[in-house]
């Protein structure tokens, strides 16, 4: 039983990682909801999320990989050649200026955020969500990855600031900054994915060092693989999803969800 309660929050963790529904949120309320303390396990959150991260990450291996090898030949080209490696250099550094915002607002205030987590934040967070969904659903943005501005990372590293607060989806919430910002469909769901590995990964390193301190990790290394795996596997198939929703132009479809799940909330903890 334990184990099949450690596969569904891995699930959970790949349905709602990809969605802008709030993977947070959504496992606040099963917690609430079940009323178990396994779903407050940081060291088994570490494990589901990197899962995400690999599913994601072998989702963008190619992108990863060429702007990697780019970024670094224009850096030790001779002048001459820089130009050819120039793209892509101009996006990592536009990847790093969009997650600086997040990353400072992590560093001093994450901790203050999520003491005031509850219930009803959650149901409200939802409707913002939801909200913002909607505001963006006849969004046909042109511009490419090559077109995006510092302008244009600031503002979304500026919202993604937002998705801090519990409820708020983070992939939601970009994904409307980068469409506000006229990027295209492709463009917004690349941007949206690439700001995703520098903020999952440093939320990782910061849980390394408690993972490594737990004494009793040998003895749930079997249910955490498996949760991580549930996780990754799940995570793959649901940016799939997504990725067809946002290029059919249905995002909106969420925002209902999101309303529903809301009054849900609203009703069930009355």
């Amino acid at each position: 039983m334990k184990l099949l309660q450690y596969i569904i929050l891995g699930i959970i963790q790949g349905l709602t990682e990809p969605l802008p529904i709030s993977s947070s949120g959504h496992v606040y309320l099963f917690k609430e909801i079940f009323n178990t303390n396994m779903f407050s396990d940081t060291n088994f959150e570490i494990f589901v999320n990197f899962g995400s991260f690999l599913a994601i990450f072998l989702i963008f291996f190619s992108d990863i990989k060429k702007l990697v090898i780019e970024f670094f030949k224009f850096i030790f080209s001779k002048e001459e050649k820089k130009k050819k490696y120039q793209e892509s250099f101009k996006y990592c550094l536009l990847v790093i200026v969009g997650s600086i915002p997040v990353g400072l607002a992590g560093v001093f205030f994450k901790d203050t955020i999520e003491s005031f987590i509850s219930v009803k934040e959650i149901a409200i967070s939802l409707l913002f969500t939801a909200l913002m969904l909607f505001l963006v659903r006849n969004s046909n943005g042109k511009k490419e990855s090559k077109d995006i501005t510092i302008k244009d990372a600031i503002i979304i590293g500026l919202l993604q600031v937002v998705a801090l607060l519990p409820g708020i989806s983070r992939s939601g919430t970009v994904l409307v900054g980068c469409l506000l910002c006229k990027l295209s469909k492709n463009a917004s769901l690349k941007y949206t994915f690439m700001l995703y590995f520098p903020v999952s990964a440093a939320a990782m390193l910061l849980g390394v060092k408690d993972l490594m301190e737990v004494g009793s990790l040998n003895t749930l290394i079997v249910p955490y693989s498996v949760g991580m795996l549930a996780s990754a596997v799940i995570t793959y198939f649901s940016y799939k999803w997504l990725s067809n929703i946002v290029k059919n132009g249905k995002l909106w479809y969420f925002s209902i969800y999101c309303i529903i799940v809301s009054i849900f909330t609203f009703i069930w903890f009355r």
